[in-house]
């Protein structure tokens, strides 16, 4: 793993203000952290606003000094804002990407612009939350904004991100609404906002509420996830935007549809990473991101010519076969380039599904036949999350057990090596017995020694199979046509070995499964899997190269006081024939030093099934934070728990607050909410 060379020299010096006040037209505070070039009144610079919820102060600290102080002593102002209702923001946190935030992301822009050290240019950088509102807020076209840097985000709310697939409702959906719960349920520093701290604290203990629950009742797309989602109306972006990802993130897919929709000037960059900051990617290789960053913020935001432009308009990272495991510190592979996407070079490769189990040649005739299959629940087991973020070993393993539970179509071996760029997508002609069903497909590398690796997977909840807006059941014993869509990969398959596609009916914990266990039958001969392949352009693509990861100094040492535990288990109990996906994130305790706060984390999730009960599905989180300086001491735990019957998801959550080890709030939900078709 490539680690980045801290640099402590720049051109210009940097002045940091470690907290100021934003007002809001309703009065509202937002707080805020600065870095700027020391003489920028004299010599006013463009701004870059990074607007986030996950605390400033202390939780983001030494990322937001690494990069911020990087641009700053580049020539640029940068601004690090707390959410309202976050970190040391005032108000409350109601959920993602309300009207609200995104009113105040304006505001915050239209400060920036009159402030006597900005040039009156401003480019928003964000990954995750930051991505998603940096696309937001471009299609509220600010005057001031001028670009964007959109890191692991999505265009699309409902279809591609952590809480729909294909229709499917994810894991990651009430694993990702835990972790908010938690950071909700956190004060603000009494440092920097003085004695009204606990006012402050009280005011987000009671009005953050359940977002879990809000989720849970928006199981169709409709106009809750349509807010936000820039795909609604592509024309309402008019700044350009460079958007980025990795194979091991979540989001990867949404690059690939901005390439081919925006109308502005656009570049997508995809690596092999996870859910980070390239500079910081894991799996490696890292790159100099904030360079690259740079030369697109010196070429929109100061007009100068760097080249960047001049780059194809998609850079991906062309993985190699590697041999299954849960955690890579890099992949290997090459960089390969697109001057456009969709791009020419990429043409779609057809292979039959057929008896008994074959991926045929099209060209080759297959008979029609019904294959069987009801999975296990089993099956998902070894999955991985939805997105990872390689703090823990959550990549999928071997798809070997799992396949065991599917119905498995493997080729022969390849004579010669093959590549993909882009979506696979499986189309299959299927009749099910339920009204409700889903189902799983797979793409796997199979080497010599029959181990195989995961590439990429697609979900389709087969009421969704027209549409999500208006989800229709199905009629048992009724053959459908449906398309599944794998999510976006480049991969290279080295003569020798074969590829596999693997279907399943279920694929817990990673996607709820369906109300009840499903038989579908597949029609081999008349189901195909479509490879997006791309031939080797060796001489066009070793143009493509990125400088080492480098970053700025941290502002404050970083002492970690107890030790951090990363575990992700399976666990049978064979006596009660319960099974149990056991993930521990436990980041110990760490002392900021110029800041004198002890800071501690812990999150723990299990997910569980018996038998194949499609009744006994649960998953639990539990989230310990806390903070301590002197005699401030301050600690919350938060609970939830998601069951579901046929009917109904059954949502439990708990929070408890304390000062010290006096318990000062405490709140129960317990909540039925209807299973739509899901």
């Amino acid at each position: 793993m490539t680690s980045a060379k801290t640099r402590t020299e720049f051109p210009r010096r940097v002045r940091i203000k470690e907290h100021l006040w934003i007002t809001m037209p309703d009065g509202v505070r937002l707080a805020a952290r600065l870095w700027r070039p020391e003489d920028a009144v004299d010599d006013p610079v463009p701004a870059i606003l990074e607007y986030i919820p996950y605390r400033k102060r202390d939780s983001t600290r030494d990322r937001d000094d690494r990069m911020h102080h990087y641009f700053a002593g580049h020539g640029y102002a940068c601004l690090r804002v707390d959410l309202r209702g976050s970190g040391d923001s005032e108000g409350v946190l109601r959920d993602e990407y309300l009207q609200q935030e995104l009113d105040d992301g304006v505001e915050v822009i239209r400060w920036l612009a009159r402030q006597p050290w900005c040039s009156g240019q401003v480019g928003m950088i964000g990954i995750s939350w930051g991505g998603f509102n940096g696309l937001q807020i471009a299609a509220m076209r600010p005057p001031a904004l001028k670009a964007v840097v959109s890191v692991c985000s999505t265009d699309d709310r409902y279809a591609d991100d952590v809480h729909h697939m294909g229709g499917c409702l994810l894991g990651d959906n009430l694993s990702w609404a835990s972790t908010m719960f938690a950071y909700n349920s956190l004060p603000p520093d009494p440092e920097l906002v003085g004695e009204r701290w606990r006012e402050l604290w009280f005011e987000r203990l009671e009005g953050s509420g359940l977002w879990l629950e809000q989720w849970l009742r928006h199981q169709r797309r409709d106009d809750y996830w349509k807010h936000g989602s820039i795909c609604e109306d592509w024309s309402a972006v008019q700044c350009p935007v460079m958007t980025v990802s990795g194979w091991a993130d979540g989001y990867s897919n949404a690059v690939f549809r901005m390439l081919a929709h925006l109308q502005v000037p656009r570049m997508g960059l995809v690596g092999p990473w996870s859910h980070k900051y390239p500079h910081q990617g894991v799996p490696g290789p890292a790159i100099g991101f904030l360079q690259e960053c740079l030369r697109w913020w010196d070429h929109w935001l100061k007009g100068r010519d760097t080249g960047i432009m001049n780059e194809p308009m998609l850079r991906a990272w062309m993985q190699d076969s590697v041999p299954p495991t849960t955690y890579y510190d890099e992949r290997p592979g090459r960089w390969v380039g697109e001057s456009r996407w969709p791009s020419d070079h990429v043409t779609r490769q057809a292979l039959t599904l057929a008896w008994p189990g074959v991926l045929e040649p099209s060209e080759r005739s297959a008979p029609e036949r019904e294959m069987t299959l009801r999975s296990p629940l089993s099956v998902g087991l070894f999955a991985g999350k939805w997105c990872s973020y390689a703090a823990t070993p959550d990549l999928p393993h071997d798809q070997r057990e799992e396949d065991g539970g599917a119905l498995v179509f493997t080729s022969y071996p390849l004579e010669e090596s093959l590549e993909i760029l882009g979506a696979t997508m499986v189309e299959l002609q299927v009749k099910v017995d339920r009204p409700v069903a889903m189902v799983a497909v797979r793409l796997s590398d199979v080497a010599p020694d029959d181990k195989a690796t995961r590439i990429t997977y697609g979900l389709l909840n087969l009421t969704h199979r027209e549409g999500s807006e208006s989800p229709q059941p199905l009629e048992p014993g009724q053959t459908y046509r449906v398309r599944v869509k794998c999510n976006d990969v480049a991969q290279s398959f080295p003569a020798g070995h074969r590829i596999r596609l693997s279907i399943s009916t279920s694929y817990w914990p990673l996607a709820w499964p369906s109300p009840e266990p499903v038989c579908l039958r597949i029609i081999t001969g008349q189901s195909r899997l479509l490879l997006p392949v791309r031939p080797r352009r060796d001489e066009e693509d070793a143009r493509i190269g990125f400088e080492q990861p480098e970053v700025g100094p941290a502002s404050t040492p970083i002492r970690q006081q107890t030790p951090q535990a990363h575990n992700w288990r399976v666990i049978r109990d064979l006596a009660e024939d319960r099974s149990t996906l056991d993930v521990v994130n436990d980041n110990g305790t760490v002392l900021l030093r110029k800041i004198d706060l002890e800071m501690r984390r812990k999150a723990m999730e299990w997910y569980s099934y018996q038998g194949d009960d499609f009744n006994s599905i649960r998953g639990e989180t539990l989230w310990e934070r806390g903070f301590r300086r002197g005699d401030w001491e301050v600690h919350t735990v938060t609970r939830t728990v998601l069951r579901s019957t046929p009917e109904h998801f059954l949502l439990h959550a708990e929070l408890d607050a304390f000062e010290g080890e006096r318990r000062v709030y405490s709140r129960n939900w317990d909540v039925t909410i209807p299973r739509d078709l899901v």
